[in-house]
């Protein structure tokens, strides 16, 4: 509880202390690292084609603004409800396959998504992208990324209180189960396939309502949305910040955007570079993530403190000796 009160705080602290459109994307990409690390932390499933849902929300949530003249609220949540739509028959294929073979048929997907949003060219614009995506909430003026980073903040919130619920629960506690071994959980009864399914339309719903929230902050949704590297990069904050704790993807998605967003303040190109050192180092230091390390250790350092012993009360005999 404490842990979410400092967080909340943190939260609302953020667009006072950094850019505020900076501090929207690290929010965002928190939020699209949670939905992921469902997937990878709790699951067992590594999927390197989450850039489907986080682009097709984005180009939901920016087809519904700019043709409808929707509140970005309800665009933002129809992008997530495709994004679980799509998840739906994705996921029935995927999961019938392990380990790497899962992920390559997610990536597989996810590039006939981009091959789709390239040739869909008076939907998607092509490559020239989804340009001027309005912020609209009647009543608001949301022009300024400083306001609109406390409007979007609810869904963001909601979202990342979703995946903590969702790992917390009986539910996610059989997903632990076929992480640890799929034979076992699927022999004590549980239908494996259709938890797995479960959790990826679930991790969908989240990637969507991300990727929807970060075309609306920018007013843009472009073929990068829905690139390869898209799905590499919530991969890198995942593993930076600490796979299975969900706290690790906030750390990480902080880390990573802050270091992008300074590499390219400062004028230098090669931002891949510094990214990917500094992925190495942190699986070469921190086996389990920065978050995940710094609690184990915490962990051993809590049950290597000895209890304190109760002072040992006098017998009967020692009392009357004492009186």
């Amino acid at each position: 509880m404490t842990l979410l009160v400092v967080g909340l705080f943190a939260a609302l602290a953020l667009p006072w202390l950094i850019y505020p459109p900076l501090a929207t994307d690290i929010m965002v990409w928190a939020l699209f690292a949670m939905a992921l690390d469902l997937l990878l932390g709790y699951t067992g499933l590594l999927s390197f084609g989450h850039a489907a849902f986080w682009g097709s929300s984005a180009y939901t949530a920016g087809v519904i603004a700019v043709r409808l003249g929707w509140p970005f609220p309800v665009a933002v949540f129809g992008g997530a409800l495709v994004a679980m739509v799509l998840a739906v028959p994705i996921g029935y294929l995927a999961v019938r396959r392990n380990g790497i073979y899962f992920a390559m048929v997610t990536l597989a997907f996810a590039q006939m998504l981009y091959f789709i949003a390239n040739q869909w060219r008076g939907l998607t614009g092509g490559e020239n992208g989804l340009q001027s995506i309005p912020r609209t909430l009647p009543g608001m003026d949301l022009a300024d990324p400083f306001f609109f980073y406390y409007a979007a903040l609810p869904i963001l919130l909601l979202g990342m209180v979703a995946a903590w619920r969702v790992v917390r629960s009986p539910f996610g506690n059989v997903l632990v189960a076929i992480r640890e071994n799929p034979a076992r959980a699927r022999a004590l009864g549980y239908p494996v396939d259709r938890y797995k399914i479960m959790a990826f339309v679930i991790s969908a719903g989240l990637s969507g309502l991300a990727g929807g929230l970060h075309a609306i902050s920018h007013g843009f949704a472009s073929l990068d949305d829905v690139y390869w590297t898209t799905s590499g990069k919530v991969v890198l904050m995942t593993v930076i910040g600490g796979i299975g704790t969900l706290w690790g993807s906030l750390l990480g998605a902080g880390v990573v955007e802050q270091l992008e967003d300074f590499l390219a303040t400062s004028g230098f190109d090669g931002i891949g570079i510094v990214t990917g050192s500094v992925f190495v180092l942190a699986v070469l230091l921190f086996r389990r993530g920065i978050w995940g390390t710094v609690a184990y250790r915490f962990e051993r350092l809590r049950s290597d403190v000895p209890a304190a012993r109760p002072e040992p009360q006098p017998t009967s005999k020692q009392a009357q000796a004492r009186c």
